[in-house]
């Protein structure tokens, strides 16, 4: 990469890092004495208001799924009576576990758990702190499943390219092996490719519902039967779809089958601080079984310290989150997620439409939620620099060369689908008419693309993570 080039981009992006600098000090050691709490409140609203600005106004995709000022004070609300639970000790604070336990039953019975009658599995689950950590959990429970129930020495995953990046943090955290299958040309799984990629150490399929990168819901329902034909465990990943698909399915809208409706599903990660409307920080991971969630947990007995043990990967957790997760769907209910779920499914028709109808401009398929655009004409990347620079916060997707936008509740509001696509043209118009406008990070994109300059987007990378933890 030219090194010019890479200096500039590399000012960008501390320059987006590091918006605070000269507005409120910068300490890299205590203060010698204390400061008063208001001085520090100030310091507090003063980033506070400087960030909300662009997600209130709806021009981020994602991030901020409700965002409504009533619904957050409510959560901080709750949060603020429980910041000092921690469920580590359940003996002190058991208001925790029942939260958790409460959470994990009214999310499995959303997603389809079989009544518990004579013979019925048992759905189960646990709470965590977000979608990395219910994938990590999950693929570890299926490692020590494999280990201990089938005697494998390296366990494996085989996931569509299409799964989130956590599958392989969970690789790499917990020495099993991924097999990346590629995806049709409808961008969901390809059931003969997953076929073929299974070994003798594969231990769980994995399909999404849906996956982030395009919003197209794979094919649970064989990708099950075909987990069940060969024994394996299935995971669906509906970290984003799992707490707004049962309700679109309500409203008529077209959802695949992916939940444990389908008997070769063993486990669903969802994410509840997504469309289940909870603060940031919270997950739930379900299990067909008590059995096989016993193989996430960690324990042990001959510790000097005393018995120690904990179902997830944090021993210390913050309650409050907890707290605030459960109050937040209690306080929705039925009504209140059909309703959200119905105001997101019109506003995501409408802006799809839109799209469609812009020259140069091709949505990805038919997605529901996540709208997912490319253009055969244009540089994509430079489309969405130009939608940056109008205030837009969207996704780039390197394969293919995309944009996508995760629609939300702040898109519902009023004006902001029309903002949305009179912006986007505006922006198509542009990049048209100039095709040598900036590209922002296209560079970083282009050389991801290819296999021999990844390693530099490493580093890349890299230096960014190193930056977030710099003065």
């Amino acid at each position: 990469m030219n090194p010019d080039l890479f200096g500039e981009l590399m000012h960008e992006v501390v320059e987006t890092l590091k918006p605070y600098r000269g507005v409120v000090p910068t300490r890299d050691r205590l203060p010698a004495a204390g400061i008063g709490r208001e001085a520090v409140l100030d310091e507090i609203r003063e980033l506070t208001e400087r960030e909300r600005s662009r997600w209130r106004a709806g021009k981020v995709s994602g991030a901020v799924y409700h965002g409504d000022e009533g619904h957050v004070d409510f959560l901080n609300k709750v949060y603020a009576l429980q910041s000092q639970n921690n469920p580590l000790h359940a003996d002190v604070w058991p208001s925790t576990s029942k939260f958790e336990a409460e959470i994990v039953a009214m999310t499995a019975a959303m997603l389809g758990a079989p009544s518990n009658g004579a013979g019925a599995p048992e759905v189960c689950g646990v709470v965590t702190s977000g979608g990395t950590e219910s994938i990590l959990l999950a693929m570890k429970a299926y490692r020590d499943w494999g280990r201990s129930e089938k005697g494998l020495d390296h366990p494996e995953i085989v996931a569509p390219t299409t799964a989130h990046a956590a599958f392989d943090k969970a690789a790499q955290y917990f020495g099993m092996g991924i097999r990346r299958v590629p995806v049709g040309p409808d961008f969901r799984a390809d059931l003969e490719a997953t076929r073929a990629a299974i070994s003798p150490q594969t231990v769980v399929l994995v399909g999404s519902a849906p996956p982030f990168p395009h919003g197209l819901v794979d094919p649970i329902e064989e990708l099950s039967e075909l987990a069940r034909e060969r024994a394996l465990g299935c995971h669906t990943d509906a970290c984003l779809g799992g707490f707004l698909l049962p309700w679109a399915e309500r409203l008529g809208y077209p959802v695949p089958a992916f939940d444990f409706r389908l008997p070769g599903v063993s486990s669903i990660s969802a994410d509840t601080h997504k469309y289940g409307y909870a603060a940031k920080g919270t997950s739930v991971l379900l299990y067909r079984d008590k059995g096989l969630r016993r193989h996430q947990y960690f324990s042990i007995t001959d510790w000097p310290g005393g018995l120690y043990f904990s179902p997830t990967m944090a021993g210390s957790r913050p309650g409050g989150l907890s707290a605030a997760c459960w109050a937040a769907m209690i306080s929705m209910g039925e009504s209140g997620y059909l309703e959200a779920a119905r105001r997101i499914l019109e506003t995501a028709a409408w802006i799809k439409k839109e799209i469609r109808a812009i020259p140069d401009l091709e949505v990805i398929g038919d997605p529901l939620f996540v709208i997912a655009f490319r253009s055969s004409t244009l540089n994509i990347y430079q489309v969405l620099q130009a939608m940056s620079e109008r205030g837009w916060s969207l996704n780039g997707l390197l394969l293919p060369p995309s944009v996508h936008l995760c629609v939300t509740l702040r898109h519902t509001g009023p004006g902001v689908k029309e903002t949305l696509i009179e912006d986007l043209r505006a922006s198509v118009d542009a990049v048209r008419h100039n095709p040598q406008a900036p590209e922002g990070v296209g560079p970083v994109y282009g050389l991801a693309s290819a296999v021999e300059t990844r390693g530099m987007v490493r580093e890349i990378l890299d230096w960014y993570m190193d930056t977030l933890y710099e003065v």
